[in-house]
Parts: C-alpha cells; sequence; structure tokens
C-alpha cells in the first residue's frame, strides 16, 4: 500500500484498492493471458522503455537504503 501511495497519492491509491475488491478479480489468471503473444525480450523491452520514460520518483519507491555505511 505504501508503495501505491508513494506513486499514486493517497486519494488516488485507495481507489485503485477499492476498484480491485469490488469485483472478484484472478489478478493471476489475467496476467497469464495479457501477454500471451509476447516474448520474455518483448516484454522486457517494452518494461524498460516505459521506464525510462517515467519521472524518477516512481524509480525509487521509499525503499530502504541498504547502503547506507
Amino acid at each position: 500500500m505504501e508503495a501505491l501511495m508513494c506513486v499514486l497519492g493517497e486519494v488516488q491509491a485507495e481507489r485503485f484498492i477499492s476498484l480491485l475488491m469490488r469485483e472478484p478479480f484472478d489478478y493471476t489468471l489475467w496476467q497469464r493471458k495479457l501477454w500471451i503473444d509476447k516474448s520474455v525480450d518483448e516484454i522486457s523491452h517494452q518494461a524498460m522503455l516505459y521506464r525510462s520514460q517515467q519521472p524518477t520518483r516512481i524509480a525509487n519507491m521509499g525503499a530502504p537504503n541498504y547502503a547506507k555505511g
């Protein structure tokens, strides 16, 4: 939830969760059918392209920094 709130904001994160809970939804089945015609390399390339176009705040969603010395 913290990651959602960091990226979407509190109101939009709550809206997202409420939409997921509104109807029965099998996320695993949906994912299996989502890119059935794409290779892993194609999906990876699209993900990297999408991420490179996003603001940098998404890259670090408040994850702990264990490298502190």
